[in-house]
């Protein structure tokens, strides 16, 4: 077991972290053939790679709620 508390917004922040790297990687593999000239991916690796700022706007929504809530309780 972890002594590790949960704050608002942490779950938020790790699932866009996760969501970032799987967007990341996607963008990585849709760039690579383009330089390499090989063959394009489908265009469903193309809507992958836009998960990347999904999950950087996800992160920092979990962000931003734990700084709410970790003001909130310093100031009351």
């Amino acid at each position: 077991m972890s002594t590790e508390t949960r704050h608002p917004g942490d779950a938020l922040v790790r699932a866009g972290t996760v969501v970032f790297i799987v967007g990341a990687v996607a963008t990585i593999a849709t760039f690579v053939p383009l330089f390499l000239d090989l063959t394009r991916l489908p265009t469903a690796a193309y809507w992958v790679s836009m998960l990347m700022p999904v999950g950087f706007l996800l992160a920092l929504t979990g962000l931003l709620r734990s700084a709410r809530a970790q003001h909130r309780h310093t100031a009351g």
